[in-house]
């Protein structure tokens, strides 16, 4: 897969919602794509066609730097041997990460060794969904809310569970994770997107004077044709690694957009067809938010204590949720909160857990007769265990819901779960109303 027929860009995703925005980014901007969730087998990729932006979903986010290395030492391998001049380790918004989980540092150091450019950009920011980078800091919204807050200050992130953000300085944050030499690039530095001359005169001695990571600011969405060209004239030189947010993919876009001209624009989600399930599994203040205002949907909370521990319960909530959905009826079944602290191996045990219900309840569904067409997850780890607990093998562009909730739809070689339309958002993403838009339809 070299030469003509190579990708663009590749991308690999830390977790299952920020891999499937990516997806939205490339695919609105006409590229052929593909979002895999793992790397693809040679019957998979001819199953694919042709592709411009190739895509692997992962869980990097939730893994440890050993498990890290392990797996992305393949999807190093796979990526550089399709050719792309941009392989984008696509991390959260927020940057939230640790020395002991989620490494980025970890991941720029095994993926960067399978390609030849010694520099490393990394984007900071993505003022699309209000994360924004100001002299190495970042800053991010709290949900919807206006208000803009320092990373380390932030309401949410400053006390994450499992990757609590207390360091707002990415060049200190990624280099207590390993990623030394990181050359902050302040945006007061970057010349007018108009004066094409100027910019390329700019990126070429940054460039010539630069042999490892970039940090870039990002606190205007007018910035992104400078970076974009920046990365792409990097890549020109030769195939480098790029790290950040969905804003990586927008930049691109920005400095080089490409619009196929047999590409339709999606159509609009319409009305669900069928009842709609939501399962989620997220401890985010946001999602609680949605959850109490969601109206179209019988509630079903889930002790996960018992959980995880007592198998005839997990089984009386699968039959439950079943038998609600065969009466028509939407269901959105959610994780109570803890009551104590939660650490690493909690939330990954409860992830898992949820992501077995999810698979079960659409599984009993079906053998009921009520095959689900529209599924719902709330929470980065358990949407990427309840992907593969669904057994599927990639996912497909639909629509954006909202600013960073991507409905993709299913591909899997089971008829049950092949097609479904699929809703994957972090914790922190979409407004009070998204479950009912969900199944209202929008987008």
């Amino acid at each position: 897969m070299t030469g003509a027929s190579a990708p663009q860009v590749c991308w690999y995703g830390d977790d299952f919602t920020g891999a499937t925005d990516t997806l939205a980014e490339v695919a609105r901007a006409g590229l052929r794509s593909l979002l895999f969730l793992s790397v693809p087998s040679s019957a998979q990729l001819e199953r694919a066609g042709p592709l411009d932006a190739i895509g692997i979903a992962g869980a990097a986010r939730g893994m440890a730097p050993e498990e890290m290395v392990a797996e992305l030492r393949a999807v190093g391998e796979f990526m550089a041997s399709t050719g792309a001049r941009v392989l984008h380790y696509k991390c959260c918004s927020t940057f939230d990460s640790a020395p002991h989980v989620g490494s980025i540092g970890a991941a720029v150091q095994e993926l960067r060794r399978h390609l030849p450019n010694p520099i490393v950009p990394i984007v900071g920011g993505q003022p699309s969904i209000g994360r924004y980078c100001s002299f190495a800091q970042l800053f991010a919204r709290a949900g919807a809310a206006p208000e803009i807050h320092r990373i380390d200050r932030h309401p949410v992130m400053s006390v994450h569970p499992v990757t609590p953000m207390h360091e707002a300085d990415l060049r200190r944050h990624l280099a207590a994770q390993g990623l030394a030499g990181i050359r902050s690039v302040p945006h007061i530095d970057y010349p007018s997107a108009a004066d094409v001359p100027a910019v390329d005169d700019w990126i070429d001695r940054l460039l010539d004077s630069a042999d490892g990571p970039l940090l870039l600011d990002l606190v205007d969405e007018s910035q992104l044709a400078v970076i974009g060209r920046l990365i792409r004239r990097a890549a020109d030189r030769a195939p480098l690694l790029a790290v950040g947010p969905s804003s990586v993919q927008q930049a691109l876009v920005r400095a080089s957009p490409t619009p196929r001209e047999d590409m339709a624009p999606p159509r609009p989600l319409a009305p669900a067809d069928g009842p709609v399930l939501v399962v989620a599994g997220s401890l985010s203040p946001v999602t609680a938010r949605q959850i109490a205002a969601a109206e179209s949907y019988a509630r079903q909370p889930l002790v996960t204590e018992r959980l995880l521990a007592d198998p005839d319960y997990a089984a009386q909530q699968v039959q439950q949720a079943a038998a609600t959905l065969a009466q028509g009826r939407n269901v959105l079944a959610h994780t109570d909160k803890p009551s104590g602290a939660v650490n690493a191996e909690q939330t990954a045990a409860t992830a898992l857990a949820t992501a077995r219900l999810v698979a079960d309840i659409v599984r009993a569904s079906a053998q009921a007769g009520r095959r689900l067409n529209r599924i719902g997850i709330a929470g980065g780890d358990t949407s990427s265990q309840a992907t593969l607990a669904l057994g599927l093998w990639g996912l497909a562009f639909r629509c954006v819901l909202a600013p960073g909730v991507t409905v993709s739809v299913a591909r899997s070689d089971d008829p049950v779960t092949d097609g479904i339309e699929l809703m994957l958002k972090g914790g922190q993403m979409g407004g009070e109303r998204l479950f009912d838009e969900l199944a209202a339809g929008g987008g």
